[in-house]
């Protein structure tokens, strides 16, 4: 059998790789609010609810972005 070897922690590129997370989690809410209009009022509700929960993921992405480029400093 054999044996199973872990890559190697690489966080060169976390930063930029949660960049672009936060790029692309914007992008899906501008379109979410783009198809709001022809939405009907339940669809709009469950639109407005997912683009609260994306706002609170790009701060996160935001805090650990933060956090990644201090550590990338050290």
């Amino acid at each position: 059998m054999a044996k199973y070897t872990p890559k190697p922690d690489d966080r060169s590129d976390n930063v930029e790789k949660l960049q672009s997370m936060v790029h692309h989690t914007i992008e899906n809410m501008e379109d979410a609010e783009a198809a709001m209009v022809n939405s009907s009022p339940e669809d709009q509700a469950r639109i407005k609810a997912k683009n609260e929960r994306r706002r609170e993921s790009i701060d996160a992405f935001r805090a650990e972005i933060k956090d990644e480029a201090h550590n990338k400093q050290q």
